[in-house]
């Protein structure tokens, strides 16, 4: 009986013993799995070909790109910073290019509407400043009146010297207004006369006779001009190429209406009734003084009688 309690105990001591050292065997293993608030040796002493990647300094895009002094992008303040790149980009890829075509029909201005009915254009130029700031209230109150539709190509001088007008003309649906320029300037890149008037001299100048009355025209009536038309109706293929790049069209014509407000009646009225299918009638609404309201009132009856009818540029694709 004694030897059997003595082996019962010894039983008991050994599996109290063997469950010891599992236990700690297992806490042991738990600790190698857990993390360490400090680096191992291993570490430590990173392996080269798998240490992190160094932590990359922000790139210039994330910070403001200052203009070059020298760059005359730099002249054009308080525009926002798209119109800005545009700009340089423009000046870069055209400042160095040579103008090799001058006059009114270089390639990128639009004469005709593309349409076989029987539709005109009328156009009125409103140039401002030297070039006349006037309202001819007869041809617009004429135009009302008849119910006529007309596309009015405003410079900035003329708007500024006639707010109210123009304020009134912008709500009116029956005129479209586009964009005469902000100096009334022919457009070229190295300062070319028309008509004794001074070109812009160079592709910044350019963008500027172009954008700044488009923003203006926007601004007043919530518009953006589609057209531009320059001071003259001149351009050089290099500036004709930067208005299509900064995203309008060139209106031209193909019946001069009145040749800079200088025609008699009778010469507007012979001028306007060659008009055919699509035709553009370029005329002048800041003489009053002069005859194209008359020309014109005794035109678009004998048109009309013809089977013509009148319609904005936008309403057409120009060719």
């Amino acid at each position: 009986m004694r030897e059997r309690t003595m082996c019962f105990l010894f039983f008991l001591i050994a599996m109290a013993a063997l469950s010891s050292c599992g236990a700690d065997n297992g806490q042991s293993a738990l600790k190698t799995n857990e993390p360490s608030g400090k680096p191992s040796v291993a570490s430590s002493s990173p392996n080269p070909t798998t240490a992190p990647t160094p932590r990359q300094e922000p790139t210039s895009i994330s910070k403001p790109i200052p203009s070059p002094v020298s760059s005359p992008a730099s002249s054009l303040q308080g525009t926002d910073s798209s119109l800005l790149s545009v700009s340089k980009s423009l000046i870069d890829l055209y400042s160095t290019v040579t103008p090799k075509k001058w006059g009114e029909h270089v390639p990128g201005v639009r004469t005709h509407l593309v349409t076989k009915e029987q539709v005109i254009a009328l156009t009125f130029d409103a140039c401002g400043g030297k070039e006349g700031s006037g309202y001819d209230e007869k041809l617009i109150d004429y135009l009302i009146k008849e119910n006529i539709p007309a596309t009015l190509f405003v410079n900035a001088r003329w708007m500024a010297a006639n707010p109210e007008t123009f304020a009134r003309l912008a709500v009116n649906p029956l005129f479209e207004i586009e964009n005469h320029g902000t100096e009334h300037r022919p457009l070229s890149v190295n300062g070319r006369l028309a008509y004794g008037i001074a070109g812009t001299k160079n592709v910044n100048e350019v963008i500027h006779e172009v954008t700044d009355n488009a923003d203006q025209i926007e601004k007043l009536t919530g518009r953006r001009p589609m057209f531009f038309r320059s001071g003259t109706a001149y351009y050089d293929d290099v500036a004709a190429a930067i208005v299509h790049d900064l995203g309008f069209q060139l209106a031209g014509y193909n019946v001069l209406g009145d040749a800079g407000a200088t025609y008699t009646t009778e010469q507007v009225y012979n001028a306007l009734i060659k008009a055919r299918s699509g035709s553009i009638v370029l005329a002048h609404m800041n003489h009053p003084e002069k005859d194209t309201a008359e020309g014109v009132m005794k035109a678009v009856p004998v048109l009309q009688k013809a089977g013509f009818r009148f319609v904005h540029l936008a309403s057409y694709t120009l060719d």
